[in-house]
């Protein structure tokens, strides 16, 4: 059957599955927007306040749910405020789909209005990228996208569709997409065996889990084996809920604002295995000194991560879930008693801390962790409020903690919340927040309010830029650089304005009955948390410091 370009957009996105998209219109997409129309009983779209927010919404809506997640903007400024949202899921390896529209050929090249090279602006931040200058080769464009998004290490990918070609005309055959097949192509029986003789002959073994293990819902195969080899085990901060928090061999996380327990578990174990973990500067630390008493296995699914950061001895190249499971049957059950007992006495004499005099982030977290008992999707900005999250909830699965990890994207929480609330109408979504960052994003508590989407947007408000004034008093002298934003925003009257609820938290007591009327309301909640501007986020590994030199405040005191 003949169709424009741009009914043939929505069909393939419909064989896709798709069920949601988000985006803001304008002048070069219009006709897919008018073809969307026509489809609005088939495919949900939520129109954003921002660009940027449509892109932190596609993407998560695919972390928190491992499908596709798509967003739409037009060409010129409309393509290039995707561009933060699709960097931050190129760095966090996240499945999501841009459709932009872009001047028609004629135009190109020209400096024509709205006209950007976006396939070129997005080019090293992309899994891969088109730009559709014939309508007959439209279908098969958007296809392979979809497909290059989700195998392998997934990512992002652009698809730029000139006007003209959402106009033409093309034949269109419906084709149904063939399921996505988990990389099994170098998983080498050699490599199998390398790493179970060495786990087989180590004393002290340390599992290190990343967001790799996420990806690819390796939680069942990974508990399995880290019972077999009786190993404590530490996360990256994309790893968490892969292996639960609430098990008694996890440790914490690991690296810059890991746990001392984890970190000198790490510096003093004999064989580290880390399972879908691309060893981050921020895990590291100093990289010469990184578990330097350790042989290291690493199982990845991407060769270029292989010995890329830190040199291995041995490795494992395919995706998670599959290796674990070729691994299990051939690793013997493990007793290392001596060792249980040297990890135990970490946790004990390391234990997570916090002052217990007054409102603080940590506080904030295990409130909300005791509300929802563990059973919520947590959304997380960027700063000291997400170290907390991460420290101080126990996520007992994965997909669970939603959070811009490799690019550090201030502005990413309420948009992909929104994205995890949609695609999960019956979880409780919540996203953590600092004063600072919630004022790159809090346009979005329209978007939410718009749709009646009732995500829980707890705000911990201290008034500064909080991570950044920690690194101003612990390594510039306490020279407070325009990290002050103590103004006269009130966030509960904002709330309101833009249509969700408003409340305030000054004390400890105040935390969970904001939080149970949140839960109860059923619509958009602002929770404004007023903490001391100088709280801190302690253990603390200096930049580029061995992991080993972590510290808290006892340490300063």
């Amino acid at each position: 059957m003949k169709l424009t370009g741009s009914e043939i957009v929505i069909e393939c996105l419909k064989e896709q599955g798709v069920d949601t998209v988000f985006g803001y219109p304008g002048g070069t997409i219009l006709n897919v927007y008018d073809a969307l129309y026509k489809h609005s009983d088939e495919i949900r779209h939520v129109l954003t306040s921002h660009e940027q927010g449509a892109a932190h919404a596609a993407d998560g809506y695919a972390r928190s749910t491992g499908r596709v997640g798509v967003c739409m903007a037009t060409s010129g400024p409309g393509a290039t405020n995707l561009v933060t949202g699709i960097a931050t899921a190129y760095m966090d390896s996240v499945p999501i789909v841009a459709i932009t529209a872009n001047v028609a050929v004629a135009a190109l090249g020209k400096d024509s209005f709205q006209e950007i090279d976006i396939t070129g602006v997005t080019m090293p931040i992309t899994k891969h990228n088109f730009i559709v200058k014939d309508v007959n080769k439209l279908a098969d464009t958007i296809r392979w996208a979809f497909q290059i998004a989700q195998e392998g290490r997934p990512g992002p990918v652009l698809v730029d569709i000139t006007k003209d070609v959402t106009a033409a005309e093309a034949e269109y055959e419906p084709v149904k997409p063939e399921p996505v097949q988990r990389s099994t192509e170098y998983i080498r029986e050699e490599d199998l065996e390398k790493a179970v003789k060495l786990i087989n002959e180590c004393k002290k073994p340390f599992i290190f889990v990343g967001g790799g293990a996420v990806i690819s819902n390796a939680d069942e195969e990974l508990k399995k084996f880290a019972d077999k080899v009786h190993a404590p085990v530490a996360d990256s901060l994309m790893g968490k809920g892969a292996y639960s928090g609430e098990n008694e061999l996890y440790c914490g996380m690991l690296g810059m604002h890991g746990t001392k327990a984890a970190n000198l578990g790490v510096t003093a174990c004999d064989l580290l295995i880390t399972v879908g973990a691309r060893f981050s500067d921020r895990v590291i630390g100093q990289a010469s000194s990184f578990a330097k008493n350790a042989k290291i296995i690493q199982i990845d699914v991407d060769p270029a991560e292989i010995n890329k950061n830190i040199v291995v001895d041995a490795s494992i190249i395919g995706d998670v879930k599959e290796v674990l499971k070729r691994l299990n049957p051939m690793i013997e059950d493990h007793r290392h008693d001596e060792w249980d007992e040297e990890v135990k006495a970490l946790k004990e004499k390391y234990p997570l801390k916090y002052s217990e005099e007054g409102l603080t982030g940590p506080y904030i977290i295990e409130e909300i962790y005791r509300q929802t008992k563990g059973d919520a999707i947590i959304v997380t900005e960027v700063g000291q409020h997400q170290m907390w999250a991460a420290q101080y909830y126990k996520y007992p699965k994965s997909r669970a903690l939603l959070t811009s990890g490799g690019l550090g994207t201030m502005g990413y929480g309420l948009g992909a919340a929104i994205g995890a609330k949609v695609a999960n109408p019956d979880r409780t979504v919540i996203n953590i927040a600092g004063d600072g960052c919630f004022r790159m994003n809090m346009n979005e508590i329209a978007t939410a309010a718009r749709y009646n989407i009732p995500v829980i947007q707890v705000v911990i408000n201290n008034h500064v830029l909080g991570m950044v004034r920690q690194w101003q008093t612990l390594f510039y002298g306490k020279r407070y650089s325009q990290t002050v934003l103590n103004d006269s925003v009130d966030f509960v009257k904002l709330a309101e304005a833009l249509g969700a609820e408003g409340i305030r938290v000054t004390k400890k007591e105040e935390v969970a009955p904001a939080l149970e009327r949140a839960l109860s309301l059923g619509k958009p909640v602002v929770i404004d948390c007023i903490i001391d501007c100088d709280d801190k986020v302690f253990p603390m590994v200096p930049a580029g410091k061995p992991i080993a030199t972590v510290f808290d405040q006892d340490d300063l005191d």
